[in-house]
């Protein structure tokens, strides 16, 4: 659902499938030290996509000023459109990556 952030099957040029989060069959070779560390760098990964997708669709769909405890319809609808279009964007630039990954081995 979330391209190659979770899905583990999709991952940058170079790296090694993470530990711990939808790994590859490699996994059981992988020296548990290098396993814990590789579920750190995902989880570091992740947090950050987290943090910058909620301040990106904050500063574009939020009015700075609170007039009322929820959300508004447009806001809703802008949140939920900004988060749709940053996970596509993730996906494709992960399949891609992937691709150019495969084409020069």
């Amino acid at each position: 659902m979330f391209g190659g952030v979770f899905g583990g099957s999709q991952k940058p040029a170079g790296q090694a499938a993470p530990g711990g989060m939808g790994g590859g069959m490699g996994q059981a070779q992988m020296d548990p030290n290098a396993q814990l560390a590789a579920a750190e760098q995902e989880m570091e990964m992740v947090t950050d996509m987290f943090a910058r997708l909620g301040d990106l669709c904050y500063k574009k769909c939020l009015i700075q000023r609170y007039s009322d405890e929820e959300l508004t319809k447009a806001e809703s609808v802008c949140t939920d459109r900004c988060v749709a279009k940053y996970f596509q964007v993730n996906r494709d630039v992960s399949e891609k990556l992937a691709k150019l990954s495969q084409a020069n081995q």
